[in-house]
This record gives structure tokens, sequence and C-alpha cells, in this order.
């Protein structure tokens, strides 16, 4: 016999949507293993196999516990879908011997700023974080009066405010980085709050509505830990000596705080910070980000088109897409982003006179829409020579959406009328999500022509791949803020290149690209100012 039970993974298990029976009954029908060798199968990750619309099956990834001759042992791991089971604990913090002057300053709390101020709370470094929005509660209720009357708040709106711009999304965990300190994160934020769930589905999500209960557990746990958070409170000023680098932060025009580590999370959107930063010659370069609108569809057309006979199917839920046409004739990518399955598209400015839209969800994915961005590829060879080139030319079309109505409400038209160039419409047989309401336009006097053009093309090639997606979608213009159009360069050691002290981390700082790639930024980036900095004087470090 084995010298006592073995913990292995397997991999790649296809179960029928309607199958009945156990995973310990299907593990051990498939291995020809006795249901008391089986002492434990739980699941590691689920997916959904698609592909075959005429037999789309559910695939797990298992541990499971085996008490079993070593004979028998040895023969399930010759199946390449068999491992034995590793756990990888989190790294263990390694700490700097640098004296921190004052104590560090977290500029922002959405997902970087949130995870980079609980890892430093942790281990004894009591941060000071300073977010320019409002509290969770009050956030909320401004961005509903903003969807209601149009009235917005620069202070607190879609984009400002705890839990970032991430509050107000489908609250997607996914990401394209391969990083082992995302199942730490993940059970982070399932102590913090958020469905258990999100362990094991292979694209987890928390949506809108649970994301908001996982930040206030984030937040709670960054002031048990000794951090220390203010609100409305903006960071409008840095004093850089050319020798030490970075020294103090000015707050609201009017306070400074000594401090010579800074973690940099301010979110894409805060086009100020930017500009001090340029004026302070930080070193910022222009990057390349994506425009376009969003494309709102009724959830029943795209779970047909994604399931076929199986939509609506209990075990399936709201069907999602990913879209990706290739222009030859432009030479520009055009894609879907942060697609929304039950979700609604949502008024998302940050600046008077400027109109943004974005999308979200709530966990259940319940509203009975679709929506997506459907945006076109900008490099910086697009807009005007400059590190904040791309900002500007963000502007200028945020600028012209919001002439059309000048109150918020958004410019749209259904994607058949754009196709054929009639009078724009807004004949679809569904309701809009969008508050505070549409205006018919024409998408194409708004956007640049390269966009618009590339769009055109794009939306052909997507009504072969989903049909009805080109045919009885509602565009609502415009989505420019993707990502950030400004990179803030830093070195391996996470620091600017040309600030000592600054820490530029997430997405504002051109480093990520959603809620959990600038999580786990957020997490490396306070790692590496730990590294460069010892615990202050009086503090205790956590355990690694």
């Amino acid at each position: 016999m084995a010298a006592k039970p073995t913990e292995i993974r397997i991999n790649n298990l296809r179960v029928g949507l309607d199958s009945r029976h156990s995973l310990v009954q299907i593990v051990g029908k498939k291995y020809h293993l006795p249901e008391k060798a089986l002492r434990q199968v739980e699941v590691v990750r689920k997916a959904v196999d698609a592909r075959r619309k005429s037999n789309i099956c559910l695939v797990y990834h298992v541990k499971a516990r085996v008490d079993v001759p070593t004979g028998v042992l040895q023969k399930l791991l010759r199946d390449p879908q068999v491992t034995l089971w590793e756990e990888k604990p989190e790294p263990p913090a390694v700490f700097g011997t640098e004296k921190l002057q004052g104590r560090p300053v977290v500029i922002g709390l959405g997902p970087a700023g949130l995870v980079a101020a609980l890892e430093l709370a942790r281990h004894g470094y009591a941060p000071l974080v300073v977010e320019r929005g409002r509290d969770l509660s009050h956030r909320v209720k401004d961005v509903e009066q903003f969807w209601k009357t149009g009235k917005l708040d620069p202070v607190s709106n879609v984009q400002f405010g705890a839990g970032g711009a991430g509050t107000f999304s489908d609250g997607k965990l996914t990401t394209r980085v391969n990083d082992p300190i995302m199942g730490h994160l993940l059970r982070t934020f399932v102590e913090a709050g958020a469905p258990k769930e999100i362990l094991t589905e292979q694209k987890p999500h928390v949506g809108t509505d649970k994301l908001r209960l996982m930040v206030t557990g984030l937040i709670s746990q960054i002031k048990k830990a000794g951090g220390q958070i203010r609100y409305e409170t903006q960071v409008t000023d840095f004093r850089v000596d050319p020798e030490q680098g970075l020294t103090a932060v000015e707050l609201n025009g009017k306070e400074w705080v000594a401090t010579n580590g800074v973690i940099l999370a301010c979110g894409h959107s805060a086009r100020d910070t930017y500009e001090t930063l340029l004026k302070r010659s930080v070193h910022l370069e222009a990057k390349a980000f994506a425009v376009g609108v969003r494309i709102e569809h009724e959830q029943a057309l795209i779970n047909r088109a994604q399931y076929g006979k199986f939509a609506n199917h209990p075990q399936l839920g709201a069907a999602d897409y990913a879209l990706i046409f290739h222009d030859k004739e432009t030479g520009r990518a055009v894609y879907s982003f942060c697609m929304c399955p039950g979700g609604q598209v949502v008024a998302s400015a940050s600046e008077q006179g400027g109109l943004v839209v974005n999308g979200m969800s709530p966990f259940k994915r319940d509203t009975g829409l679709a929506n997506s961005a459907l945006v076109v590829s900008v490099d910086p060879g697009d807009f005007p020579a400059g590190p904040l080139g791309g900002m500007e030319f963000q502007r200028k079309y945020e600028h012209l959406a919001w002439k059309v109505s000048r109150d918020y409400r958004a410019p749209a038209q259904t994607s058949r009328s754009f196709l054929e160039g009639t009078a724009p419409d807004l004949k679809v047989k569904f309701r809009p999500s969008y508050r505070p309401g549409l205006v018919p336009a024409d998408l194409r006097k708004i956007l640049p022509d390269f966009v618009t053009e590339s769009l055109e093309h794009g939306l052909r090639d997507f009504e072969r791949k989903l049909p009805g997606f080109s045919t009885q979608g509602l565009m609502i213009g415009v989505e420019t803020r993707t990502s950030a159009p400004v990179r803030i360069l830093r070195g391996e050691d996470g620091q600017s290149v040309n600030c000592r002290g600054l820490y530029p981390t997430g997405e504002g700082a051109g480093y990520a690209g959603g809620i959990m790639s600038a999580a786990m930024d957020g997490y490396h980036q306070a790692r590496r100012l730990m590294g460069r900095f010892g615990v202050p004087v009086g503090s205790q470090k956590a355990e690694g």
C-alpha cells in the first residue's frame, strides 16, 4: 500500500451538462477506482467547452485524495492528465534596510491601490492611502444621481472613488498573466467577501454588486492592519529632489506629507495627475490604447449564437463572447472588450463636457441584455506627439460625443443603420439600458474615420461568427477609456526611471489591463517597496 493517502491533480474531466453522476463517481469510473479509495475530490477549476454546439460539456480540473497501492498510484501518474498535487505557498516577504521617511503613501483606492495598501499594512508599514473620490456608500449614491439626472460630480463618479473604475464593471477576475500569486489574491478576495465560486471558475467574476462587498472587506482589513484611508484627498503635486528623488506629496493643494515611498495607483482617468507628473519631469511616454463604442443586444441572441440548442441551460448561465478582426484594409485590430453578459451600458464620464460609456453586470448577470465595447486600436502615430497626446485625443472625441446632447444623453444608432448608411435610429426589440438616455446620431461624425471604417469591416465579419450581432445591435458612443493612454516608465526595481521613491502601479501607470492584473501589480509593487525599505521603527512585521 502507499504509505498514506496521496493528493493528486486530475485535469480535463469532461462531464455532460445533464450528467447526474458525482465527481467521485466520474473519477472512480474513469480510473477504475473503488469509491473507498477516493477519500476526497474537490473542484480546482471548472469551465464550459462550447466549441461543438451539438455537444457542449463542462470541463473540470480536480484535486483528489487517493488511498491506493503504490503500483496503482504509479499507473495513475502515467496518465498525462494526472500529476501529484503541488501546493504553491505565497513567497515570503523580503525587507530592505533603507530608512523610510514618514510612512508610505498609496495614491488611489482601486484594485492596485487596495492590494498594495493591504500588503503594506499586513507587514507593519502602516500606509496612508489617499483617494480623490468618496467612500463607497456616498459614491454609489452620487453615481446613481448622475445616471438619473445627468448632473456629473467630478469628484465622485464611475472613475473616481473607493474601488476605482472596477466598482462599476462586470467584476471580471481573469487575466492573461500567468502569475502564481493569483491564487493567493483570489483567496484574499474571498476572505474579504467575494463569492467562493471565484476560486474554481475558469472565468471568475463578482459582478458590480459583489465587488462592492469585496471592496468594503478589503478596506476593513487595511484599517485593521494599521493603514489609514483619507477620501476626497487628491495628490496635487510632488516634491522631487534631483539627487534624493521623491521627498513629499501635496494633498488638496494645501498640505505637504513627507515621504520617500509612494505607490502611485491613480487609475487611467487621473489626467490632472499625468499633467502634474509631466510638470515635475517624471518620465512619461504615450502608449497605444483603443476607442470605439458599446454595442448592446438581447442576451437571448448571444445565448442562441453561442450555445445553440443548449441556450438557457441552467448549467451555463449568460453566454459571453470574444471577437477580433484584423482589418487588412486599415491595418487595425477591431475587437470586443470588457464584455458584460446580463449587464447594462453605463455613463462613465469624469470630466465636465466629455461623454464616456462603459459596461457593468451584477453577479447573477440577469438583466436580459448583453453589451461589450467594440473598439479599434489606436497608436501614438494617430494623435499629437508628446506624452499626453493620447489623452488629448480621448478628450477630443469625448467632447464631440457630449456636444450631441450637452446633457450626457449618449449618441447612438442601430448597427444596421450604421452599416447601411441610413438615417440613425434607435429601433431595436429591447429597451436600451443606458441612462440618462440616448439621442439618435451618426457615429461616423463623432469618431475618427479610421475607427468607423474599421468598425464597419469588423461588424460585417462578426455577423458571420455570431448571427444577429450586426443586424440586431445598438451602438452607443463613445468608449475611450479602454486603458491608459500613458505609461509612467519604471525600472526592474519598480521605481520610476527618473524619480526614485515613486512606484508607478496598475492600469493608470500603463502596467495592467483589468482588475486582476492591476491587483497583482499592486501586490508586487508593494513587495518591491518593502524590498527597499525596512519596516518603520515601532512597527512589527506580520508573518509573511
